[in-house]
């Protein structure tokens, strides 16, 4: 499993350092995700699902703060802001706006690659880790909540199992007898037909996503990447 870690940083030369000692000591563990300025990490944010946010504060476009703010509006992420703003109601005004910790510039990058192992490992602890993705479609298991490029959809109870079952083995083709066995358990009452109704449902309630619910002709269906 790889954390998907953003990291939003407007001078080039730090922020290819973070994100270079994060890819070289992270190896396998960490997908880092980089970006330059405010507006476009806000529009990632709001369509993305990530495991940990490294945010500058001063940036071109929405600040730091912005972006904290609207990623807590629907995520439990943790978020560490990195800045030179360092007094006392700079800070303040970061852990209001949902930071879990504020790291200020100057900073020993080991610290910092610390810090946020230690906020994944504390977040994995806690459910925030719980959460299975598929191109467009992102499931949280503790919530029970799936989202489609960052929006809620709401799912009926046999779709959403539908769709755990088909998350939790996407890229790979799922037979109806697999489906039944799952989905519905030892209910005797259910058949293939059902099963297509109930993929009809789905892909209807995941709107744009709905062509991530691939059929495999005289095999069955699957969840995959892309469209």
């Amino acid at each position: 499993m790889s954390y998907r870690v953003l990291i939003v940083e407007d001078m080039p030369e730090l922020l290819d350092n973070v994100c270079d000692f994060f890819l070289e000591e992270g190896a396998d563990l960490l997908e880092v995700i980089r970006c330059s300025d405010g507006d476009t990490a806000m529009e990632m944010v709001t369509r993305e699902d990530f495991d940990l946010m490294i945010l500058d504060i001063m940036l071109p476009g929405a600040s730091g703060f912005d972006i904290c703010r609207a990623a807590r509006r629907k995520s439990d992420c943790p978020i560490i802001l990195l800045t030179a703003l360092g007094s006392e109601s700079s800070i303040l005004s970061g852990y209001e706006a949902g930071c879990d910790d504020y790291v200020v510039k100057p900073f020993v990058m080991r610290h910092l690659y610390a810090k946020s192992l230690a906020l994944l490992k504390r977040a994995k602890r806690n459910g925030a880790g719980d959460v299975l993705r598929c191109g467009a479609v992102s499931l949280n298991k503790r919530k029970m909540e799936v989202t489609v490029n960052g929006r809620e959809v709401t799912l009926q109870s046999k779709e959403y199992s539908l769709l755990y079952y088909l998350i939790s083995n996407k890229e790979t083709i799922l037979t109806r007898e697999n489906i039944l066995d799952h989905v519905w358990g030892d209910n005797l009452d259910v058949n293939d037909r059902v099963v297509d109704g109930t993929v009809r449902r789905l892909r209807a309630s995941l709107g744009e996503a709905s062509s991530q619910v691939k059929t495999v002709f005289g095999k069955g269906y699957k969840l995959t990447e892309g469209k």
